[in-house]
C-alpha cells in the first residue's frame, strides 16, 4: 500500500465497502480535507499476525471494520480449505464477546465460511473465549474464530484464530494466511441475512457450554470443603461475560453463591467503571475490594472482559489486601498440580509444566527440587498451548501451564488460557487453607521458604511511535560500539552474566553459534540475567504485540528482603533513565 497514492487508497476503500457507516466516515474525512487522519487510517493495511487481528474500531485499512474482517475471513477460508483436511465438512468454531460490532463480525465471518460450502458452528449469545477452543477439540474442527478484544479499551475489537489442534495459530500459519488474505481482498459475500437458516449454520452452543463444565467439574477435588466453608468471595466480570460462566461454575463446585460487583456484574462495552478492563492494571479492583470491605469478604476474584485471565486478592489485615501478581498465582497454582498429581501416585519423572520466558523462575526451582520436567516458551498462549502439546507427545502430563499476564491453563482439554477454571481452583485452594487453618498468602510465604524467595517487578513504557521503540532497542544493542552485540555489561551494580536476544538470535551463553534454544520473536525482545552481592536478577525487555508499549520483566531472587526489594528499584531506575532514556523519548509510565 506504501506505493499507492493516497487517493487510491481512498479510492479502493469507497469501491470495496459496503458498510454506510464506515463509508461516511471515510466521505466526510475526503470532504474535510483531513490528509493526516486519512493517511493514518489508509497508509498502513493493519497486519494479520499470531495474534490475529487486534485495533480500534474505525473505517479504514489500518482498523477493524466490516471490510477487514471480510477480507481476513475469505483469506482464512481459503488458506484452511488448502492445508487442513476435510476442513469444509469439519468445519470452523465461531463465537463472540459482548464488545461493540462483535455478534455483526462473527455473523460476518460465518457467512464468508458458509457461501464458501464450510460448515460452521456459530455460537448463539455471548461466550466466553475458552468455549472456542474447546468447541474446536471437542468437535474436531478445522479451526475457530473469537470476536474480541479481550482486555483492550472500549474502542478496539479483534478476530482471533484457533488452529486444527484448538491452540492459538503459531508461524508459519500466521504468514501463510496472510498472504490468502492479500489473494482475497473482493468481498464475495456480505452478511447473509439467512445465516442461522442455513443447513451448513449449526447451533450446539448449549451442548458445548454443558461439555465444557463437566470438563470443568475434573478440577473439583474438595466439593464437602466448598460446601461448608464460611468464607466469602467477591466476584467482579470487568463489565465483560464471566458472570454467567463464573456462577455456575461456582454452583458445580458446591460453593454458595459469590458477592458480585453490582457496577461491574453485567456485560457492557462502554466499560463504564474502567479506562482499561484489564484486572492488571492499577485501580482496577478498587471497586471489587471497596464492596469487599463492605461485605466482609476475604478475598476478591477477577476475570478480563472475555474471562479468559484471572486474577485475585486476599485480605490481609483490617485495612491491608494483597493483590497477587501473575507470578504469585502460578506458583501457587503449580504447587496445587504437583500436590494433586503425586496424592495420584503418579511418576513424578513423568509430570511436566510449561511458562512463558518472561515469567518468574520459581517454576523453574520447584521443578529442580521436585524433579518434574519445567519448559519455558515465547510469550503468549500460542507457545505455551503448542509446547504442552509437544510435551505430551513425548509422553508427558502436563497439567497447567502459565504467563505472567495473569493466564492459566489447566487440565488436558483446553491449551489455552482460561479465567473460569482458574477462578474456581483458586476458591478451592483458598478454601482448603482454611481447613488447615492458613491462607493463599501465608502459603505463599511457605512456598518461598521451600523453594527460595522470589519477587518481580513488571511494568511498562507507552510509545506510540515505532521507529523511536526502533531507535531504543539498537542504542541497547550497541551500547559500547556499533557491532550489534555490545550489550551493556552492567545494570544497577549487578554485573549482565547473559545476554539472550530473540530478535537478532543471539545467546550468549550457547558458544560457538550463539544461536538461541527458544525461537526468535517477530518483535524487540531481550532477556538479561546479572548477578553480585548474593542477588540474581532475570530482566526481559519486549514489544508488546497488541498496545503501544515497552514491557519490562524483572525478577530478583536472594536471601535478603531488604536487599531485594533495593535492588529491583534501582534495576528499574537505571532502566528507565538510562536504557530506555525514558524523558529524552518522552515515554509514558502507568
Amino acid at each position: 500500500m506504501a506505493a499507492m497514492s493516497l487517493d487510491a487508497l481512498v479510492a479502493e476503500w469507497l469501491r470495496l465497502d459496503q458498510n454506510p457507516a464506515t463509508r461516511e466516515e471515510v466521505e466526510l474525512l475526503v470532504q474535510q480535507a483531513n490528509t493526516e487522519e486519512l493517511e493514518r487510517r489508509m497508509r498502513t493495511r493493519i497486519e494479520f499476525g499470531t495474534a490475529g487481528l487486534r485495533a480500534r474500531m474505525a473505517a479504514g485499512w489500518a482498523n477493524m471494520n466490516d471490510l477487514i474482517v471480510i477480507q481476513a475471513s475469505q483469506g482464512l477460508c481459503q488458506y484452511v480449505r488448502r492445508t487442513v483436511d476435510s476442513a469444509q465438512s469439519r468445519g470452523i468454531v465461531i463465537g463472540h464477546d459482548h464488545r461493540y460490532n462483535s455478534e455483526r463480525w462473527a455473523k460476518l465471518t460465518a457467512s464468508v465460511f458458509v457461501q464458501a460450502g464450510f460448515k460452521v458452528y456459530l455460537h448463539r449469545g455471548l461466550v466466553h473465549t475458552p468455549l472456542v477452543p474447546f468447541t474446536v477439540q471437542a468437535l474436531q474442527a478445522a479451526c475457530g474464530v473469537m470476536i474480541t478484544a479481550s482486555h483492550n479499551p472500549k474502542n478496539d475489537n479483534g478476530y482471533k484464530v484457533y488452529w486444527e489442534n484448538a491452540v492459538q495459530i503459531i508461524g508459519p500459519h500466521d504468514k501463510g494466511i496472510s498472504a490468502s488474505i492479500a489473494e482475497n481482498l473482493e468481498p464475495k459475500s456480505w452478511l447473509n441475512e439467512q445465516l442461522d437458516s442455513s443447513p451448513l449454520c449449526v447451533d450446539r452452543t448449549e451442548e458445548m457450554k454443558d461439555a465444557y463444565f463437566a470438563n470443568l467439574a475434573n478440577l473439583n477435588l474438595t466439593r464437602s470443603l466448598n460446601e461448608n466453608t464460611n468464607l466469602k468471595f467477591v466476584n467482579t466480570s470487568m463489565h465483560g461475560v464471566s458472570h454467567a460462566f463464573v456462577s455456575r461454575a461456582f454452583k458445580l463446585f458446591g460453593f454458595a453463591p459469590y458477592i458480585s460487583v453490582a457496577e461491574q456484574k453485567e456485560p457492557d462495552p462502554e466499560f463504564p467503571s474502567v479506562a482499561f478492563p484489564n484486572p492488571e492494571e492499577k485501580g482496577a479492583l478498587n471497586l471489587a475490594i471497596k464492596t469487599a470491605d463492605t461485605q466482609g469478604a476475604t478475598y476478591v476474584l477477577s476475570q478480563d472482559p472475555d474471562s479468559d485471565r484471572f486474577c485475585a486478592a486476599e485480605r490481609t489485615s483490617a485495612n491491608d489486601w494483597h493483590i497477587f501478581t501473575g507470578d504469585q498465582l502460578g506458583t501457587l497454582f503449580a504447587a496445587q498440580a504437583l500436590k494433586q498429581y503425586k496424592a495420584a501416585g503418579k511418576p513424578v519423572d513423568k509430570l511436566a509444566m510449561v511458562a512463558s520466558t518472561v515469567s518468574s523462575k520459581m517454576i523453574e526451582a520447584m521443578a529442580a527440587k521436585e524433579g518434574f520436567k519445567f519448559v519455558e516458551c515465547l510469550t503468549g498462549f500460542k507457545f505455551i498451548g503448542n509446547t504442552a502439546l509437544t510435551l505430551v507427545n513425548e509422553g508427558y502430563e502436563v497439567p497447567f501451564g502459565y504467563e505472567e499476564a495473569i493466564g492459566f491453563m489447566f487440565g488436558s482439554r483446553i491449551r489455552d488460557k482460561d479465567g473460569v477454571s482458574a477462578t474456581v481452583s483458586f476458591a478451592e485452594l483458598a478454601v482448603a487453607l482454611e481447613n488447615d487453618g492458613k491462607t493463599v498468602f501465608s502459603y505463599l510465604q511457605e512456598l518461598y521458604q521451600k523453594y527460595g524467595f522470589f519477587q518481580t517487578r513488571n511494568s511498562y513504557f507507552v510509545c506510540r511511535d515505532p521507529p523511536t521503540i526502533d531507535a531504543i532497542f539498537k542504542r541497547i544493542r550497541n551500547y559500547e560500539t556499533n557491532d550489534g552485540r555490545s550489550y551493556p555489561r552492567e545494570i544497577a551494580g549487578l554485573s549482565i552474566t547473559s545476554i539472550v536476544d530473540l530478535t537478532t538470535g543471539y545467546d550468549s551463553t550457547n558458544p560457538p553459534s550463539f544461536k538461541p534454544s527458544l525461537p526468535l520473536s517477530s518483535g524487540h525482545m531481550i532477556q538479561f540475567r546479572a548477578a553480585g552481592n548474593g542477588t540474581k536478577i532475570v530482566l526481559t525487555t519486549r514489544t508488546s504485540g497488541t498496545e503501544p508499549k515497552i514491557k519490562y520483566y524483572l525478577e530478583a531472587t536472594g536471601q535478603d528482603l531488604d536487599t531485594v526489594q533495593d535492588v529491583l528499584k534501582r534495576v528499574v531506575e537505571e532502566l528507565a533513565n538510562t536504557w530506555m532514556e525514558a524523558d529524552k523519548h518522552h515515554l509514558g509510565r502507568p
